[in-house]
């Protein structure tokens, strides 16, 4: 089976899209990285068939320097996103004027361009030959959720016996092991906007079927194998869109300037 071409109407379903992404690399009608700044070498591109779809296919790209032509490295997978979709985030790239955004408890995922980091994850130290930095969870530590709270949208480590001031946060010390390895995408992180989404990292999935409350989720081996791929020197961002959007998809002039 084909897919469409780039910028179709006739979208594939996302049970369809899935099982496509299962077997091989993305086909040559999904698009690559859009502009990027000159230093990022490393890219991760998620794509979805569609804006309210939470099934999408997560392909590498790299290029060895800035003027050079963008090629996949190695195969595509399948990834969640969030359970109603997408909408745009707040990251590096311009957001479309009277676009829908993301908004917190919205169930989406984020669309555009996002740096990352760092990883964390249960054990004491990342899987061996990790570059990024790494963050050892623990019972104190929480992403703070709560739009009222002046650490909306920060990590935070609670001291022995210290509570919280916040009305709510997300628990990075998990039991169902989602968190056992993942990675910050650095969403809404400059000039946080209260209420416009928080705490959304690349994780380990519940299921293939089972859409996020607006992270990217993937495969356990393959979240790993990306994990380990990523060069903090290379400075890799996440872009993110579904297919209908990635025409708009455009740098901020704030990301290119000294």
């Amino acid at each position: 089976m084909v897919l469409p071409p780039f910028g179709s109407r006739n979208l594939v379903s996302g049970a369809v899209w899935m099982n496509l992404l299962a077997t091989g690399p993305l086909p040559a009608a999904l698009p690559g990285p859009p502009e990027l700044p000159a230093s990022c070498l490393q890219a991760v591109v998620v794509t979805a068939a569609d804006r309210d779809d939470s099934a999408a296919g997560l392909q590498r790209w790299e290029r060895s320097d800035p003027a050079a032509l963008w090629k996949p490295a190695g195969r595509a997978w399948p990834v969640r996103l969030g359970r109603n979709g997408l909408a745009w985030g707040w990251g590096l790239h311009e957001v479309p004027a009277d676009a829908a955004t993301k908004r917190e408890g919205d169930g989406k995922s984020p669309s555009g361009i996002f740096p990352l980091g760092p990883a964390f994850g249960s054990a004491p130290e990342g899987p061996p030959g990790l570059r990024f930095p790494w963050k050892q969870t623990t019972e104190r530590d929480f992403f703070v959720d709560d739009p009222g709270s002046a650490l909306y949208n920060q990590w935070v480590r609670l001291g022995p016996g210290v509570t919280g001031s916040w009305k709510s946060a997300e628990r990075m010390r998990r039991d169902d092991l989602l968190y056992e390895f993942g990675m910050v995408v650095r969403h809404n992180a400059v000039a946080v906007r209260p209420g416009a989404g928080s705490a959304i990292f690349l994780h380990v999935w519940k299921s293939p079927e089972s859409g996020t409350s607006g992270c990217t989720a993937m495969e356990r081996a393959d979240l790993v194998d990306l994990l380990l791929w990523l060069d903090p020197a290379r400075d890799p961002l996440l872009v993110q869109a579904p297919m209908d959007d990635w025409s708009n998809l455009r740098l901020s002039l704030r990301s290119t300037s000294p």
